[in-house]
């Protein structure tokens, strides 16, 4: 087996290890290979189960909590979903192996440019990449039937709240971004929203307006 065969089977064994378990996740998260989403001197930490630094302050997150959160989130085939900070694009990648469209925002330019190089480069045409104040979500597409959030906010934000239809689920990290964070599933019912505290993470905090990169 190559090397890099089994830093892959090894990076599959810690995502199940970690409570990630659903079949379709796992699948998805085989077929995206996280090592293009990782730049310079941290290629070769691509399988481990670790945040690493990206461009523009920001990092790519922990396998095992993407699996998680992309678990908790319930995506079915033909789910329109809607992720706030595109970073790297990985989130965006195995997101798009599940559902029918993604739409992905980020405040910073470069990243969005740069992820869209790997969208094009992996032949994933179902995500659109755009820069934008994730803070405000994409009213143009609403309502989507999940939403993702990558960074983390006090409150979960109004204006996604009100862009995720009836029977949507959103899962986002919530709390200050000084201490540990709590991720949340959120469950909009017809009479209201339904909070499930998942476990502690830590995420960038969520910052309005666009970045000047």
């Amino acid at each position: 087996m190559s090397d890099t065969a089994e830093r892959k089977m090894r990076f599959l064994f810690a995502l199940r290890t970690k409570g990630v378990t659903d079949a379709r996740v796992l699948g998805a998260m085989e077929a995206i290979d996280r090592g293009e989403f990782v730049r310079g001197i941290f290629a070769e930490r691509a399988y481990e189960d670790m945040p690493l630094p990206i461009a523009c302050g920001q990092t790519i997150s922990q396998p095992s909590v993407v699996g998680l959160m992309t678990q908790a989130l319930e995506v079915s085939p033909r789910d329109k979903v809607l992720e706030i900070g595109t970073g790297s694009g990985y989130q965006a990648a195995i997101l798009s192996q599940l559902a029918r469209r993604v739409y992905t925002l980020d405040r910073h330019r470069r990243l969005v440019r740069e992820a869209e190089e790997v969208f094009a480069r992996l032949g994933l045409p179902n995500i659109t990449a755009m820069t934008a104040d994730g803070s405000h979500g994409l009213p143009d597409q609403a309502p989507f039937d999940r939403i993702i959030v990558t960074a983390a906010a006090e409150d979960p934000p109004g204006p996604l709240l009100a862009q995720l239809r009836i029977g949507g689920i959103m899962v986002l990290p919530v709390g200050q971004s000084d201490t540990v964070q709590s991720l949340i599933k959120v469950t909009r019912g017809p009479a209201g929203y339904e909070y499930d505290e998942l476990r502690p993470v830590r995420f960038v905090p969520l910052v309005e307006g666009i970045g000047q990169d």
